[in-house]
């Protein structure tokens, strides 16, 4: 229990750095990227403005917060089609990496994708309609890309290691946030385990004095009344030993191969009389040559549990089901009571909780203390399996295991 509190911690704090950085890295990024792609949009702007090239004069407003060297380091090309497709004009003077040949191709396969603005592999285009046709000029941004892309990638790489190093600190510093529950649960189950064996020493002497009573002066309700509180009371002792040593998990289960479709029927076919008897339909209904690696003991108990509590909570004349089938490589294991009381679905997550009571009438009538169930989630877990109650209208409920 205090191991998985550990983990969950652990996955908790990993997720919300994930996502913290993801966010703040993703942020950056998108404003790096849109400021690129602005300011070669500018530019594009701009040279579309003058013709397709930078005017001579330096004298115009868009220099006032660029480089001098602006037009002398900026690559781009342009090319003017006409309406019927035919080149007019290819001008690649200021750059070098492509020849007219090529530059002819972008542009029309702008012109073809109809599109007025975008990238091209590692060039910024604008296709701008002039008289007689149109004019396509391509910036050159290989330099800005890389930049992009180096930063991208340093900073993802840098968050990667930041995120293995939290990870490493976190599972060195977890082991000290959870030593104090650890160490509270442990005095916890200590206290349990030891006040149940206490407790069985007066309980055998107060059992073995109504027996002596009784030799003397015949049965009478009081000494059957001790009898009978006695036994339950060892019983709810018992319980919550079995349960403290089941959570603890040091006692190992004895794990083994073990056909769970014979363990299930012969398990439901000590339940066919009872039902017979108090006059309610029992159904069982178990695939064939199911087979999984368990303790056969503790399984067996886990099924008295379900089918106990699904008799025990079943009016006369009500419907209980059990169904064992294979799920992917799982063993599904559904126990149904179509014909219990209301049950609201907020009781349905506490249903496995120790000492939990639905409804307190029905539980002081039928004698239960609520931690059948809790035992039986603590089989379950023990088995790395899943437990849960679902209710589809609110009067029946099915209790599912996976294993």
């Amino acid at each position: 229990m205090i191991k998985d509190l550990r983990l969950k911690f652990i996955a908790v704090s990993m997720i919300s750095m994930m996502l913290v950085l993801a966010v703040i890295v993703g942020t950056i990024h998108i404003f790096n990227y849109r400021n690129v792609r602005e300011e070669a949009d500018e530019l594009l702007a701009f040279l579309q403005s003058q013709g397709g090239a930078f005017p001579e004069s330096r004298e115009n407003h868009f220099f006032d917060d660029q480089s001098p060297e602006l037009a002398f380091r900026t690559r781009f090309f342009s090319v003017t089609i006409d309406e019927d497709g035919s080149v007019l004009q290819a001008d690649i003077r200021n750059i070098s990496a492509v020849d007219e040949e090529n530059a002819i191709d972008y542009a029309r396969d702008i012109a073809e994708s109809g599109k007025k603005s975008g990238f091209l592999g590692q060039y910024r285009y604008l296709a701008s309609a002039i008289e007689g046709g149109t004019r396509v000029i391509f910036l050159d941004c290989y330099q800005e890309l890389t930049i992009f892309y180096s930063f991208l990638f340093s900073s993802l790489l840098i968050s990667f290691g930041g995120l293995l190093a939290v990870l490493v600190l976190l599972i060195i510093f977890s082991g000290r946030v959870v030593r104090p529950v650890e160490e509270s649960y442990e005095k916890q189950r200590r206290f349990i385990t030891d006040a149940g064996h206490e407790i069985k020493t007066p309980l055998t002497i107060i059992s073995a004095d109504a027996s002596i009573l009784e030799m003397d002066y015949g049965e009478n309700e009081w000494l059957n009344d001790i009898h009978a509180q006695t036994e339950r009371l060892r019983g709810l002792t018992d319980d919550l030993i079995y349960l403290s040593r089941m959570e603890e998990q040091k006692d190992s289960l004895t794990m083994q191969e073990l056909s769970i479709s014979e363990v299930i029927m012969d398990t439901a076919h000590s339940f066919q009389g009872p039902a017979r008897v108090q006059k309610k339909e029992f159904s069982c209904e178990v695939a064939q040559q199911m087979s999984c690696r368990g303790d056969e003991k503790s399984i067996r108990q886990l099924l008295n549990i379900l089918l106990e509590n699904a008799m025990k909570y079943s009016p006369e004349g009500g419907t209980i089901s059990l169904q064992a089938a294979p799920q992917g490589k799982n063993i599904r294991i559904v126990i149904t009571n179509d014909t219990v009381e209301p049950v609201a679905k907020e009781s349905l997550d506490h249903l496995f909780d120790r000492f939990y009571r639905a409804e307190e009438s029905r539980n002081s009538q039928t004698g239960g203390y609520g931690i059948g169930l809790a035992i039986a989630r603590a089989i379950v877990t023990a088995h790395k399996g899943k437990i849960y109650a679902t209710s589809e209208n609110g009067h029946s409920l099915s209790v599912t295991v996976v294993l």
